[in-house]
């Protein structure tokens, strides 16, 4: 099987024993096609003891440390073929990944955000709300994650308007405008964790408005640390928003422009699930063995879909479990997953976490 072959296959349509099968192919090609041209990857597989040119399970696969991406340049395809290059979120002070995409590995992730978008929201496009300033677009030549995530999720949107302004205020006039153009219809929302709550509950709270958008879809995503820090749990923030706006289908997502497009989004059961095109190991955190499902370990996340840099196989600095396989209420197959925090002396990170006013 190779890659478009995969994005043929439903995004919840595959089970794990044919998934292993797969993956240890595609991976096990993928990391000696990435050997042979990174060099700095060469040489950490070889620290790792991996030897190219074997067949390997995909427990078997060299586990890059997200870290390296904030370290070093990984890059798989000569310069002159490097289509976009995207960075990671960070605080000021702190290390950004840089991630090189040609054309094709861009064309692949777009897709496979694609796929799995559409199981949730359905395949007809919707008018849809963003969640932020467009000042955040501003530089397209050097996409960071908050950017690129506005970009990727905006091919599900029609007639899209920014909720905020430039100061990051609440342009509540405007929103009022374009539920009205809506007309009652499904909406889309989509934004950053602690932008939505700071810069669109609380300043709906605060007026004591609400907006109309009770057919809304909400999605979003980018950590969840400092809101942990105030005391807003998942189920404070789908209340909240609830109350101001009457939106009921919230769904959290998790990613990294590590692994741009390979999001695990939440199901209506609340489960984080793992599609066709990535995968979930959770490692032990005293020798990285893989855990036992419904054991806690760091994450490592894997995907074919990492062709222009070596991260088809990063061990996060996330830890987490896999709550089950093929067996969630919601009816998808393939393993569903919770985050439960950060390692310990881990910088934070995520698109809202790292914003900063």
């Amino acid at each position: 099987m190779n890659y478009e072959d995969l994005l043929q296959i439903g995004p919840y349509e595959l089970g794990e024993e044919e998934k292993d099968r797969i993956y240890g192919e595609l991976l096990s090609r993928l990391t000696d096609r990435h050997r042979s041209r990174c060099e700095l990857y060469d040489r950490v597989c070889n620290l790792l003891g991996d030897l190219p040119g074997t067949t390997r399970t995909v427990e078997e696969i060299p586990m890059t440390p997200v870290s390296l991406f904030k370290q070093a340049d990984l890059c798989s395809v000569p310069a002159e073929e490097v289509f976009k290059t995207m960075t990671s979120s960070g605080t000021s002070g702190q290390k950004t990944s840089k991630i090189f995409l040609d054309q094709q590995t861009a064309a692949w992730q777009q897709r496979t955000l694609e796929r799995i978008i559409r199981d949730f929201i359905g395949e007809r496009r919707i008018p849809m709300l963003i969640v932020d300033s467009p000042n955040v677009l501003r530089d397209r030549n050097l996409f960071s994650a908050r950017g690129a995530g506005i970009l990727g999720f905006s091919i599900f949107g029609t007639k899209r308007r920014y909720a905020l302004t430039a100061d990051m205020e609440l342009d509540y006039d405007a929103v009022l405008e374009f539920l009205e153009t809506a007309a009652g219809g499904p909406v889309l929302v989509f934004g950053f964790t602690y932008i939505i709550w700071k810069h669109f509950y609380q300043a709906l709270a605060a007026l004591g408005k609400t907006l109309p958008l009770e057919n809304g879809f909400l999605i979003h995503g980018g950590g969840w640390k400092k809101l942990q820090n105030e005391a807003v749990s998942a189920d404070v923030f789908k209340k909240g928003l609830k109350n101001v706006c009457g939106i009921s289908k919230v769904r959290n997502y998790y990613g990294m422009a590590e692994q741009t497009g390979c999001i695990y989004m939440e199901c209506e059961c609340g489960s984080l699930h793992v599609s066709s095109y990535s995968d979930v190991r959770i490692r032990n955190m005293e020798d990285f063995s893989c855990c036992k499902n419904g054991t806690e370990g760091v994450i490592q996340v894997l995907t074919p879909m990492a062709w222009s840099y070596p991260g088809h196989s990063i061990l996060t600095e996330d830890k987490g479990t896999i709550l089950g396989v093929d067996d969630c209420p919601c009816g998808r197959k393939g393993k569903y997953i919770k985050i439960t925090g950060r390692i310990p002396k881990a910088e934070v990170r995520g698109c809202s976490d790292t914003y900063e006013e």
